[in-house]
């Protein structure tokens, strides 16, 4: 993919993300917070796998560097740590569907209905990933991330358009779908959740980031601004 094809495709994800929803909470009395504290989420743990076995995480970078390429933009999706977003991810809520009804029963329903399973994202990963594996093993006797760039590419187009039989117990088009969106959340996140490494996407598109407010731009109308991103890992360093 091109990467203006997935700038202009990412319009289509919505309100979709497998970050935490916040809660709703309704203020009164003033602001719900107190000068010189702050309530960030943890920094991602350096060093280490938190859900995904070493063969699965080169197995997504892989993934992640054929949606995402490098060029004159700017970094991989691989080299933006969007396998290290996953594997965060996959080993919290969003990984054990904690927001998702899932006591069944379950009834394949229509596109607009999304994925109908009793799986988690975790589990779909664990169970793709190693689907995949198999595949290529049996087809090139060789892992996906021994295949050379052109042939990853047409497994990923066949993946995408169903044509790719990873086994019965694998939704193979639902599986493609669930990787692309996670990695686009990963290049486009802020980098506190792992991905997005040294904010790379927001220079790219002129995000300003987790920035507090603009009062000290507000008399630069017409002039570039050149904004420095600003993440989350900055206010709690």
């Amino acid at each position: 993919m091109k990467r203006r094809e997935f700038l202009t495709s990412v319009a289509a994800l919505g309100v979709a993300s497998s970050l935490p929803m916040a809660k709703a909470e309704t203020v009164q009395g003033g602001q719900p917070w107190e000068p010189g504290k702050i309530n960030t989420p943890p920094a991602p743990r350096k060093g280490g796998l938190q859900y995904l076995t070493q063969q699965e995480f080169d197995t997504v970078g892989a993934i992640a560097e054929r949606f995402i390429p490098a060029d004159e933009l700017s970094i991989s999706g691989k080299e933006a740590g969007c396998a290290t977003f996953i594997d965060r991810q996959l080993a919290g809520d969003y990984g054990s569907a904690a927001a998702i009804y899932r006591l069944g029963r379950f009834v394949k329903g229509t596109p607009e209905q999304g994925p109908q399973s009793p799986l988690t994202p975790a589990q779909r990963y664990r169970q793709g990933l190693a689907a995949l594996d198999a595949y290529t093993q049996k087809t090139f006797h060789q892992p996906f991330v021994a295949l050379n760039g052109e042939q990853q590419d047409e497994l990923l187009r066949r993946m995408e358009a169903n044509q790719l039989d990873l086994g019965a117990d694998v939704e193979t088009k639902v599986f493609f779908e669930l990787l692309l969106q996670n990695v686009r959340e990963g290049f486009l996140s802020d980098p506190i959740y792992g991905g997005n490494k040294e904010m790379a996407s927001w220079k790219m598109i002129g995000f300003p980031g987790a920035r507090y407010d603009f009062r000290d731009l507000i008399g630069k109308k017409g002039k570039k601004l050149n904004i420095i991103p600003t993440s989350l890992i900055d206010n709690t360093l």
